[in-house]
């Protein structure tokens, strides 16, 4: 017999209802504690903390942990004691004035000291029953020899690189390290880049003369380019060859096979030419030696879009037919397209996030400036210019049209501005990202292409001309700037056209330790089909120019005229050749 059983017959024919209630009991108020004049006292015990659980995932140290049982020590200090010195430096002074410590209470210390480092740092490590056993963190650089082996070439390269490792690096390197699979989410600027080319290098060693061993998977070239230059100065001397895939089209500079002479370690490139090279018959890459596959950017990879990577995987994981591989994903937002395919494919993985999870920076100031309509946005960019602007800045819109159309009023302003979009083409991509590195260029008018992983150094400035798609779209562009614990700003035109994504994009903004006006945080929230719907399809939005419509109708026909007048002198000179 059940407890269910047991209490159907004991409750057999009773009426649960307002008449039989039991009466409320009232609280007695606890009259305040009497306090020593001279002397206070604090009981210290060493405890639990609360864990996190995430659904149907827990924290890493709940059941079967030492950190459960009950401590039977208590000590007693002063107050003053208690108050001058750290909890690290108690804990070190009990070790002290013990004679003897039983191997279990030293490691359960440890695991006190890393659990609150953990804390400190924001870091949120989620496991289930089927995850290995989590790694503890790295405090410096030079844990890395002394407890991994890492070679002195390495650590040397890396601390040439950063002088401490970010919250993300101190969890993920030594994760990989022990080549378990991950899924980290980390904000934007944190280091993910190093977090895992330094496992990357450390496994692979030394160049060998089996194809590709690393495989690291980017939304765009730009990113992949980036990523390439990161694993070039991180592994300086080792002679590991980074390649990052240029063409496709040319037979001999785009067949990767075995049966290609040329050699390399770490592929770098998009997943579209990655599936284009294995469509060819026979297929023109090799990947059955790949231990490692490396997703950046997860989210912007699987989301629900006609560019969606989720049907391109399978290929890609397929043609990696190492049963040893670790794959590993990274990104600076979750989606529950991430998660729930992560959860299927990758069961034994270890998964944790660094701060608030599809949060603002916290190190950007955030602006929001109504602008009224469409006109009132170049008006308020021409007078931000006029207060004056600290270049370098970033100005992201909605559109590859509206980019040129803004790029074609802001020209003739004096200002060093240049546009990039995806019908540009790749070399002339390359040479705008290099002159706006370089400082030729004040002002680069982008669309989401350039929103995801690409880290300028210095990026003051963000605008938002265009209202972001998303929240998470909005995470990402104002993640340029704010980096490396850099300071920067970021300002967001909107107008009544675009309410339906303001009241989370405010609140994102309240939660970073933003200002924002009362009455957007008390705005009807939009439903989840609207959002969805205005992230798929961006709003029309009136044209960027100053020109009334009747002069560039004007201008339309004398163009027209010309083209026409060309193609009548092309035609006569022909003729009469003829």
């Amino acid at each position: 017999m059940n407890a269910n059983d047991l209490f159907r017959k004991l409750t057999c024919g009773a009426k649960f209802t307002k008449n039989n209630r039991p009466p409320v009991k009232r609280k007695l108020e606890n009259p305040k504690p009497p306090t020593l004049p001279t002397l206070n006292f604090c009981v210290k015990q060493e405890c639990k903390e609360e864990p996190d659980v995430d659904t149907d995932e827990e924290d890493e140290n709940t059941t079967n942990s030492p950190l459960l049982q009950p401590i039977p020590e208590m000590e007693i200090k002063s107050e003053k004691e208690s108050s001058d010195d750290s909890e690290d430096d108690r804990e070190i002074r009990q070790l002290k004035k013990k004679k003897a410590i039983t191997p279990e209470k030293f490691e359960l210390l440890s695991l006190l000291r890393l659990n609150r480092l953990r804390k400190l740092h924001k870091i949120h490590v989620k496991k289930n029953r089927r995850s290995p056993k989590v790694p503890n963190i790295i405090e410096s650089f030079d844990q890395l020899s002394n407890n991994y082996g890492v070679s002195s070439q390495l650590v040397c390269n890396i601390k040439e690189c950063y002088s401490h490792p970010t919250p993300v690096q101190m969890q993920a390197i030594p994760v990989l390290l022990e080549a378990h699979s991950l899924h980290a989410c980390a904000p934007t600027g944190s280091g993910k880049t190093a977090a895992f080319l330094i496992p990357i290098l450390h496994h692979l060693k030394q160049p060998l003369k089996c194809g590709f061993r690393a495989l690291i998977i980017c939304p765009t070239r730009e990113l992949a380019k980036q990523t390439q230059r990161e694993a070039l100065r991180l592994g300086d001397g080792m002679n590991l060859r980074t390649h990052v895939v240029q063409t496709v089209d040319d037979p001999k500079k785009g067949d990767y096979s075995s049966s290609n002479g040329r050699r390399y370690d770490i592929l770098v490139t998009t997943p579209n030419r990655i599936c284009y090279l294995l469509s060819q018959n026979p297929p023109r890459i090799d990947l059955s030696n790949i231990q490692w596959v490396v997703i950046d950017e997860a989210d912007k990879l699987f989301e629900d879009s006609k560019n969606s990577f989720r049907d391109q995987l399978d290929t890609i994981l397929s043609a990696c037919s190492n049963p040893s591989k670790t794959l590993a994903l990274f990104s600076a937002t979750q989606t529950r397209d991430v998660n729930v395919w992560v959860a299927k494919n990758v069961p034994n993985r270890i998964r944790f996030s660094v701060g608030l999870v599809n949060g603002a920076v916290e190190l950007v100031e955030q602006k929001l400036l109504f602008t009224g309509s469409e006109a009132g946005k170049l008006l308020a960019f021409r007078e931000m210019v006029a207060q004056g602007l600290h270049p370098p800045v970033l100005v992201f819109v909605q559109s590859k049209d509206r980019a040129q159309q803004l790029f074609t009023e802001l020209i003739y302003d004096g200002l060093n501005v240049d546009v990039i979009h995806s019908d540009r083409t790749q070399s002339e991509r390359d040479n705008v990202v290099r002159a706006f590195r370089e400082g030729k260029i004040w002002v680069l008018i982008c669309t989401e292409l350039m929103s995801r992983g690409i880290d300028f150094k210095g990026v003051n400035l963000v605008v938002n001309y265009d209202f972001p798609p998303s929240t998470i779209s909005y995470v990402h562009r104002i993640g340029r700037t704010g980096r490396a614990g850099r300071p920067g700003k970021a300002v967001t035109f909107f107008t009544k056209d675009d309410t339906v994504n303001l009241k989370s994009v405010a609140q994102l903004i309240k939660s970073a330790g933003g200002e924002v006006p009362e009455y957007m945080l008390q705005m009807h929230g939009s439903s989840k089909q609207a959002r969805d719907n205005h992230a798929r399809k961006a709003p029309k939005r009136a044209s960027i120019r100053t020109l009334p419509s009747f002069e560039l109708q004007q201008l339309q026909r004398k163009k027209r005229f010309v083209s026409k007048s060309k193609g009548k002198t092309k035609f006569q000179n022909s003729s009469q050749k003829s």
